[in-house]
């Protein structure tokens, strides 16, 4: 720019470099991607503008075209109301150097308001221009993040049911090898018991012990059954309430003395539509099961249900321990635990019913705040 200035003054020596280094910079240094930085090059793009231009003639100013550079990076920066203030503050400066002017020697003429409003004019029209581009930018940069996530969530999904098909192979193989051993042990442990004399009271609670330990692994063996076998389902118009009423029974009923209160609101909205009422109920009961544990003496738990455009949901509401942000995305995994005791297939269990009904399951949860598990149920058959 310097080179082809007819009359180059020492302002544009200084002022011109200034601003190209600050482009430079813009792009490199991280400072300058945050709001804040965005202010600050907008600031100083003001003042070196500014200065350049009041420098090199004011009004009549070759240079006019640098009020440009705030426009430029407001219009790319923010939205229609920050592009359009600094569209006026650039119009303003520009407009603020015929304060300088000593009209009573000079005097403006109708081709010079001409002038003046087709740079204006300029000015705006480049700002509006740069902001419609960059909002179309963002919008298909947010369009292509959405489906970014999308397909890592199908990819995630299509995983994670491969791993639970063979999981289930492998299990139902394992189960059936397993169970003959094991009855030959529950038998032999019976007769034992049966033919030890009283006295030997030692020998009598080691065989206890035996007959104990293979019922609780044939349990554990129904429940990989469960994990692996795939659900026949009895679809039937049922009212889910009433399904969540039985759940909330059974678990007052195997687990005398729960120490939560647990609380219902229901939608009215939501009539009878086809599901399995047997397997939701256990869909159900283990979710509040695990929000029981979860839950400290007094605490309370929430079912909720209401209707979100074509599926029934499912809210069991928490205000327990909470989960971890590391170990969301492996909470509905088999064999993942964060319990000392526990095996890690109840949630597995429920993810699987909760598919099979092709229906969703999703939890949200902060640590040392509860949880929050939805279960959505397609209403139409």
């Amino acid at each position: 720019m310097i080179v082809f200035s007819p009359d180059p003054s020492p302002a544009e020596y200084v002022f011109i470099p200034c601003l190209g280094l600050l482009q430079i910079l813009e792009a490199k240094i991280p400072f300058f991607a945050t709001r804040r930085g965005v202010l600050t090059s907008i600031v100083l793009k003001f003042v070196l503008g500014y200065t350049l231009v009041g420098f090199t003639g004011a009004v009549n100013s070759n240079y006019y075209l640098v009020f440009l550079l705030p426009v430029v990076t407001a219009s790319t920066s923010f939205g229609p109301a920050g592009a359009t203030g600094f569209i006026l503050l650039a119009s303003g400066a520009y407009l603020s150097f015929l304060l300088f002017i000593d009209w009573s020697r000079y005097t403006i003429e109708e081709s010079d308001i001409s002038r003046l409003c087709l740079r204006l004019s300029f000015i705006a029209l480049v700002g509006y221009l740069t902001h419609r581009l960059a909002e179309a930018s963002r919008k298909e940069q947010r369009k292509y993040e959405i489906a970014a996530s999308q397909l890592q969530e199908a990819e995630d999904t299509v995983r994670r049911s491969e791993r639970l098909a063979a999981l289930g192979q492998l299990t139902a193989g394992l189960a059936h090898e397993l169970r003959n051993p094991l009855g030959t042990m529950k038998a032999s442990a019976e007769i034992l018991t049966k033919n030890l004399p009283a006295e030997n009271a030692l020998a009598l609670e080691m065989a206890g012990f035996i007959s104990t330990e293979v019922d609780r692994t044939n349990s554990l063996i129904t429940r990989f059954l469960e994990f692996a076998r795939p659900t026949p389902l009895r679809l039937k118009a049922t009212d889910l309430g009433e399904v969540i009423d039985r759940a909330i029974a059974q678990l007052e009923r195997l687990r005398p003395g729960v120490a939560a209160n647990i609380y219902k609101n229901y939608s009215p909205d939501i009539r009878p539509f086809p599901i399995d009422g047997e397997i939701i109920e256990r869909v159900v009961y283990n979710l509040l099961l695990n929000a029981v544990q979860a839950t400290p003496s007094g605490g309370a738990i929430t079912v909720k249900t209401r209707q979100a455009g074509g599926a029934a949901e499912i809210s069991v509401i928490d205000r327990g321990s909470g989960i971890e942000p590391k170990h969301l995305e492996n909470i509905f995994n088999p064999f993942f635990t964060t319990k000392p005791d526990g095996v890690g297939l109840g949630l597995a269990i429920v993810s699987k019913l909760v598919d099979e009904h092709g229906g969703e399951i999703a939890v949200e949860s902060e640590a040392g705040k509860g949880a929050i598990f939805i279960v959505r149920l397609p209403i139409a058959e």
